[in-house]
């Protein structure tokens, strides 16, 4: 992992001002590859360069395929090259820019940090599953075949971190419309110049910068876990006029396997 925080390299349950992004989305993520050692795959499977055989293309399918099941997500036969492709460019990724506006913190626990995230184009998909897991990883498997040459410019644009979901909120306050959207910065070659993807699902979108309030939490990132993490917030902040309630950002960032994986909600703010 080149430019986030190793495992071991400082204790994950204490989050800290300034601190670099980490890696990727929950569920089917890219850093699923990086903790392919935990399935007993060969390490040179991310280091060689040259085409997989057909037997590592289907050790790296089966394993991506048994992250998902738990979650109720199927993975088909197509998908293998895709993976294949993230895999041997794993290296390739950026962290999405920021500018850290504060830091708030309490007895040496920072509670949250204001950010401001710069303008510029995002490839976005978003899908209506029954489970919110489940339709974050759905968007992401496009995304995913986006990235992987199924795009204007033929090749294998890289990837940024973190994977973002759009949430929005039902009247209620309390339930998750049943559309989320999935996206990720384009990498900064192709900030000018956006690829526009083969599967008129996935769509490139130009956003204004956006000021959030992000606080880290660790774990599953479902429905459940992220409804909770938005209410400690809102009780943290209390209430106040210059925030979005109605809908809220998850930024994910490490894999599955991780017992304490980092993840966190961003609430919007109105204005800059």
């Amino acid at each position: 992992m080149p430019f986030w925080t190793q495992p071991g390299s400082r204790d994950a349950s204490l989050p800290f001002c300034n601190s670099p992004p980490s890696s990727v989305m929950a569920l089917i993520s890219l850093e699923d590859l990086e903790g392919l050692d935990d399935e007993q795959l060969d390490d040179d499977i991310t280091d060689n360069p040259e085409p997989m055989d057909e037997e590592e293309g289907d050790r790296l399918l089966s394993h991506w395929q048994a992250v998902a099941s738990a979650h109720q997500v199927s993975v088909p036969a197509e998908m293998t090259g895709p993976i294949q492709e993230m895999t041997r460019n794993s290296t390739q990724r950026e962290p999405l820019p920021f500018t850290t506006i504060s830091c708030h913190e309490k007895m040496g626990e920072v509670l949250f940090e204001e950010r401001v995230y710069p303008a510029g184009h995002w490839a976005c998909v978003t899908r209506g599953e029954k489970l919110y897991e489940q339709s974050i990883s759905m968007g992401f498997m496009k995304l995913m075949r986006f990235i992987c040459k199924e795009n204007s410019a033929g090749r294998f644009l890289g990837m940024t971190v973190p994977v973002i979901s759009n949430v929005h909120m039902l009247d209620d306050g309390n339930s998750f419309e049943k559309d989320v959207e999935t996206a990720f910065y384009l990498p900064a070659e192709f900030q000018n110049n956006p690829p526009q993807s083969s599967d008129s699902d996935v769509t490139i979108v130009y956003r204004e910068p956006i000021r959030v309030f992000a606080r880290t939490f660790f774990g599953t990132t479902n429905e459940e876990t992220v409804s909770h993490q938005i209410h400690l917030l809102w009780e943290i902040l209390g209430l106040r006029g210059d925030l979005h309630s109605d809908r809220y950002i998850v930024a994910a960032y490490e894999n599955p396997g991780v017992p304490r994986r980092r993840n966190e909600i961003w609430f919007i703010r109105r204005d800059l």
